[in-house]
């Protein structure tokens, strides 16, 4: 059950993540009922893949820290609830040894995802473009960034180097 339930994980994280980054580029929101699914599947496949319960508990405990931390960072309008939510699910699934990881390549790639982005509304685009919902928004100024993009992408750079990635190989 345990090579199972890692082969699982390893396909879920990463295409959850990649649906995630997808959904907010596409229409700037991160779904609840993507994050509740992430949770979930931690709970299940971390006990069936072998992880032991106090590494489960330190998860539990940097996903709290990051979430409080995260939701500051909303109230001041920094950052969306739903980019709070994800960094929080994010560091619960991978851990005490690979948040500091991920947080370092979300704000890496979250700031050249914004500089190309500001980049991005100072040019005109094809009139074709407009027709296309989600790009007209991006290329407005008022919007904002969809940071879940970065953050996925972070998320999938992290991951191949936890344990649930090195069990598999």
């Amino acid at each position: 059950m345990t090579t199972f339930a890692t082969l699982v994980a390893v396909l879920v994280f990463p295409s959850l993540m990649i649906y995630v980054g997808l959904t907010d580029l596409t229409s700037m929101q991160i779904r609840n009922w993507l994050i509740c699914l992430l949770v979930a599947s931690y709970a299940v496949l971390a006990p069936l893949a072998g992880i032991g319960l106090q590494e489960m508990g330190s998860s539990v405990v940097v996903g709290a820290a990051v979430l409080v931390v995260a939701f500051a960072f909303f109230a001041f309008g920094w950052i969306g609830g739903g980019d709070a939510k994800l960094a929080s699910v994010t560091a619960l699934w991978l851990g005490a040894d690979h948040t500091l990881v991920y947080l370092f390549y979300a704000a890496l790639l979250g700031g050249g995802l914004t500089i190309g982005l500001l980049m991005f509304r100072t040019v005109m685009i094809p009139l074709s473009w407009h027709r296309e919902e989600w790009i007209d928004r991006l290329h407005a100024r008022e919007t904002g960034i969809p940071y879940g993009v970065a953050m996925a992408a972070a998320a999938l750079i992290a991951f191949e180097q936890t344990q649930w990635v090195k069990n598999f190989l």
